[in-house]
């Protein structure tokens, strides 16, 4: 039986790299978080590059795809907004989570735009030292999306 997780979601904004989008489809499907991709994105659907990192995983993720930034906003799942961007002041490991949360990242060529920032609940930052300025986005999402759950239980019974 599989374990129930929190009710958080990962949301990617027009994500920009097949590969990036593939490896945290992969992420949500092996800690059951529903994943929601934020149309348009910088690839094809079906891209080779996409199927790859995300392998057979891809049949095990809960996702949906929505046309539009406004779409999504319609449909919203109940929720905190929680950007993560490298414009916040307050570090991700410094935040407590909750377990409907919804982890929002944007895209990896430009961030969010300012209508993003200007609808999310709460901005978060990943620190890192300077002159480093920002991580993979798959990297970033384990990161965040790992401390998030752990804050929430959200690696409970059903895990081993």
């Amino acid at each position: 039986m599989m374990p129930h997780p929190p009710d958080m979601r990962i949301a990617l904004y027009q994500p920009d790299i097949p590969q990036n989008t593939g490896t945290i489809l992969r992420l949500a499907a092996c800690f059951g978080v529903p994943l929601d991709i934020i149309e348009p994105t910088g690839f094809i659907w079906n891209d080779h590059r996409l199927k790859r990192a995300g392998l057979d995983y891809r049949d095990l993720a809960d996702v949906t795809r929505h046309r539009s930034w406004t779409a999504f906003l319609a449909g919203r799942q109940p929720g905190r907004l929680i950007l993560l961007t490298t414009a916040a002041e307050l570090p991700h490991h410094r935040f407590v989570f909750e377990k409907d949360d919804i982890l929002l990242f944007g895209r990896e060529s430009v961030g969010a735009p300012p209508e993003v920032h200007a609808a999310s609940d709460v901005r978060l930052r990943i620190p890192m030292r300077p002159p480093a300025r920002s991580l993979n986005l798959a990297v970033a999402a384990a990161l965040v999306v790992g401390e998030a759950l752990r804050q929430c239980d959200g690696f409970g019974e059903g895990f081993p």
